[in-house]
């Protein structure tokens, strides 16, 4: 069974930082990608980043030149580095990898809240 464990959230003013990590329980070679998605109480969870096993990066264009995703496949981790934060940036953000054998398997981590504060 997978397991995703984020960690790094907290409480920030506007314009701080946080670095949040997902730590993959296998080799995250394993996945097609990984990424971060955020989510507001009961609203739809987005997409933050994404990150392919080859390196290729995606962005929400609303965190594009603030938020950079990065992995470290010795630790089986993958980061989200948030510079600039806004007080709109404030959701639970959760870790996704997914790979795909005939079908998507999706895999989820239990979310970190990130608030930040004007």
């Amino acid at each position: 069974q997978v397991q995703l464990v984020e960690s790094g959230g907290g409480l920030v003013q506007a314009g701080g930082s946080l670095r949040l990590s997902c730590a993959a329980s296998e080799n995250i070679f394993r996945f097609d990608a990984m990424g971060w998605y955020r989510q507001a109480p009961g609203k739809q969870r987005d997409l933050v980043a994404t990150i392919t096993r080859s390196g290729s990066t995606h962005y929400a264009d609303s965190v594009k030149g603030r938020f950079t995703i990065s992995r470290d496949n010795a630790k089986n981790t993958v980061y989200l580095q948030m510079n600039n934060l806004k007080p709109e940036d404030t959701f639970v953000y959760y870790c996704n990898a997914y790979r795909i054998v005939l079908v998507k398997y999706d895999y989820w981590g239990q979310g970190t809240q990130v608030t930040v504060s004007s």
